[in-house]
């Protein structure tokens, strides 16, 4: 995302200029501009992009399976030791480049620069034809597409509602038998089929392992409102065409709650997420008091350093900002060594604990919720640098996967901290410019929701592509928070959490000793 804001930047400074990106596949460009025409519901426009997407995802399954035909190697074969005859090495061979070929399902439905594939990547096409065919009247290729669909899915409640509702349109105009699912598509699943049985068949026999993954999950379904035409559902459409309501991400097998009590009575709900538009959300008031974020404040000025937590990097998201930061080990660490009141270093630990219980609680979860990291963060507009700024203090981003708006995906993969499930921000001032916390739709554009900092105000939600989230420039002055994320996996705790509750636990025993408290005053922290 920050890339992306980079060129969008250089394309203003440097006026108009025409970028050509090398990496691009002509059929996933296709698909992802039909996609975007569908969601502007310009239904002929989308329906040109995805069929031509189809036509192009043809031409490059031909050849993928062309390149398969070189030599191929197997991981784990001891090459030096291998001993066979001649048919079973043809057979070897063969089995290895009919891998290779099973496997361009993933390669075509994989992004440039992406390590996973597009959830349902080849039947999403003929499920926003589907629906798109039947926007413009075209009810004949819409049946077409909802039993091409069918092909891939053939338990999916939504299109098979779709199919009986198509087939009510043209029942008496059309002879409902003869309209079929496309011929691409049927030939397309029985060769997949065919070579998912060869290579079953052919691992026991020639001795190597073989597992059949899971190409087109039905998880991968489309999550919009468009997907039902209106009629198919009488109880859930509202005559518009549309279908009420988003499906909500779900986030693995754990259930979605909201609403359990905050805690402390001075604490004070604002909004919840409803109210904020999205899911798994929350804003709080009154978390902390005035007098505690002027000494929160105050510690910050003795323990920030720049670049904290931003691997050195001063300006880590934008140019025209200086970052700034500490974790509650180093705060904790330095009021030990006396260069900032102790009191005051312990009141960071304590109010991220708070806030740490309070996400507990209204989040309603079954399980510990633990740090995986908490950062003090500040961060200062330069002030010879905020001349038509039309960038972000940072970027629109999710916190436990990388946001793809074109896509409109968050893929869970690494770089991305995807151990993190839950996120808040606790504000300690409102004395600067700018600075506004937002949340956006995954096109990474549309805010659907907008939080002014101010002292003791809280903002917490989940961590995944449900919530993609950013900071609007900060223009004036500077903005602190303490950032916290928190995991339910005891494997990702925060080590220097863990080291902190440490030093707490001695200092409650009143040993203040060096050797006791685990700090060596030299330590790089």
């Amino acid at each position: 995302m920050e890339v992306q804001q980079d060129l969008e930047n250089y394309k203003t400074t440097a006026g108009k200029v025409t970028l050509v990106d090398r990496e691009a596949r002509p059929h996933m460009e296709d698909y992802l501009a039909g996609v975007r025409h569908y969601d502007l519901e310009e239904y002929p426009l989308a329906i040109h992009f995805l069929e031509r997407a189809l036509e192009g995802y043809s031409t490059a399954d031909v050849e993928c399976r062309v390149l398969c035909e070189g030599p191929q190697r197997f991981e784990g074969y001891e090459y030096l030791d291998y001993k066979v005859t001649l048919y079973e090495a043809i057979a070897d061979h063969y089995m290895q480049v009919l891998v290779c070929q099973h496997e361009c399902v993933r390669d075509l439905a994989t992004r440039p620069g992406r390590l996973s594939p597009i959830d349902n990547y080849l039947p999403l096409h003929y499920d926003f034809l589907q629906f798109a065919y039947y926007r413009v009247g075209d009810y004949t290729r819409a049946l077409e597409c909802a039993r091409s669909y069918l092909l891939f899915h053939p338990d999916d409640e939504d299109v098979l509602d779709n199919e009986s509702y198509y087939e009510s349109l043209l029942e008496g105009l059309v002879d409902l038998p003869s309209i079929k699912p496309r011929k691409y598509a049927v030939m397309f699943l029985r060769r997949h089929k065919l070579e998912a049985h060869l290579l079953e068949t052919a691992a026991a026999g020639l001795g190597f392992s073989y597992t059949e993954p899971s190409y087109w999950s039905i998880s991968g379904s489309r999550q919009d409102e468009h997907r039902i035409p209106s009629g198919a559902h009488g109880d859930q459409s509202d005559g518009t065409g549309q279908h009420q309501g988003k499906k909500s991400m779900c986030k693995g097998d754990r259930e979605l709650r909201e609403g359990g009590p905050l805690l402390y009575s001075d604490v004070k709900f604002v909004y919840n997420s409803e109210q904020l538009n999205g899911t798994q959300r929350v804003l709080l008031d009154n978390v902390i008091s005035g007098k505690e974020c002027r000494e929160l404040q105050r510690i910050a000025t003795g323990i920030i350093l720049a670049g904290d937590g931003y691997r050195g990097k001063t300006s880590p998201h934008t140019p025209n900002e200086r970052f700034e930061g500490a974790t509650v080990l180093k705060a904790l660490k330095f009021g030990y060594e006396g260069r900032v009141p102790l009191k005051s270093a312990r009141l960071f630990y304590d109010v991220s604990e708070k806030a740490r219980k309070i996400v507990e609680s209204y989040f309603m979860l079954n399980s510990t919720l633990y740090f995986s990291y908490t950062h003090l963060v500040c961060r200062t507009a330069l002030p010879d640098q905020q001349g038509k700024r039309n960038d972000l203090s940072h970027p629109i981003h999710a916190d436990n996967c990388l946001l793809d708006p074109e896509a409109n995906e968050c893929w869970k993969e690494p770089p991305a901290y995807t151990f993190r499930d839950y996120s808040a921000l606790l504000y300690m001032n409102s004395d600067f410019e700018g600075g506004e916390f937002i949340f956006t739709e995954m096109d990474a554009k549309t805010v659907t929701a907008s939080v002014k900092p101010k002292c003791g105000r809280m903002i917490s939600f989940s961590s995944g592509g449900e919530n993609p989230h950013g900071v609007k420039a900060v223009t004036k002055g500077q903005r602190c928070a303490v950032a916290l994320w928190f995991t339910l996996n005891p494997l990702y705790r925060e080590l220097e959490r863990i080291q902190a509750d440490e030093v707490i636990a001695a200092l409650n025993q009143e040993r203040l000793g060096p050797t006791e408290l685990g700090i060596n005053p030299k330590d790089e922290l």
